[in-house]
């Protein structure tokens, strides 16, 4: 092999690496923020895949057909972007049990800048998530991320996506999900139902009552008192779900 073929073999390799890696970064969690600006996020994922390329399988050869090339990059970029969204759908469970706390606390309107969630979050939900990501690179979750990364080929090697088996995990991310929100939320449910229930037999006690002022100061207060003793263990239930799907990538 001629020095300008390895070469341009060796640039491929580096290309399909950057395929995979740069589109898995680009919405997973602590690394794919919209707070990032993309210029560092761009320059992070460039150099990362170069560190990573050594310890990937990744053979420096380039196909001989343009076909294959494409299929081969279409196939990393669709399994980079699978490993991201579905890290990221496991994150939206903090957003979801931030709005319902929120709601059944009196804080749904209180709205909170967007921090890797859709437009209108609530400051409740926004705290959740900044907490997360904080608590990503607290505990060295961005390491398990890393590790992840390259331990997803030995799961999907090369140019292989399995559409079925992505398909079947992403669906249960999203059950997964689901079940993480509203297990997070199920404190201010029940804190929710219990001062409702007394407001409203206050209120047939003493119509005089103003049921909604009363109700509404208690509900708040109430709500942040119970945000501020689970918080901890809402981050560790999140971070231990988290890492354990990291491992192997299945629920």
């Amino acid at each position: 092999m001629t020095l300008e073929g390895y070469v341009t073999a060796l640039f491929f390799s580096y290309l399909v690496v950057f395929a995979r890696l740069g589109s898995a970064l680009i919405f997973m969690p602590a690394f794919g923020e919209v707070q990032i600006p993309m210029r560092v996020r761009l320059s992070f994922a460039l150099v990362l895949c170069a560190a990573l390329l050594p310890a990937t399988p990744v053979q420096a050869a380039m196909p001989s057909e343009p076909l294959a090339l494409a299929i081969m990059l279409g196939a990393e970029v669709t399994i980079g972007l699978w490993i991201g969204l579905t890290a990221r759908i496991l994150l939206s469970a903090l957003q979801f049990a931030g709005f319902q706390a929120g709601q059944v606390s009196g804080l749904a309107n209180a709205f909170g800048p967007s921090f890797g969630s859709f437009e209108g979050a609530t400051m409740v939900a926004t705290l959740m998530m900044i907490s997360a990501v904080a608590m990503i690179f607290i505990t060295d979750t961005h390491h398990i991320i890393l590790r992840a990364l390259l331990s997803s080929y030995q799961i999907f090697p090369p140019g292989e996506v399995m559409l079925q088996d992505m398909t079947d995990q992403i669906l249960r991310a999203g059950g997964q999900s689901l079940y993480i929100g509203t297990a997070i939320a199920a404190p201010f449910f029940v804190m929710g139902v219990v001062l409702n229930l007394g407001m409203g037999l206050a209120n047939r006690m003493m119509p005089q009552l103003p049921v909604f002022f009363v109700a509404a100061s208690l509900l708040i207060g109430a709500g942040l008192l119970i945000l501020a003793i689970t918080m901890p263990a809402i981050l560790e239930y999140f971070i231990e779900t988290f890492q354990g799907w990291l491992i192997g990538f299945r629920f």
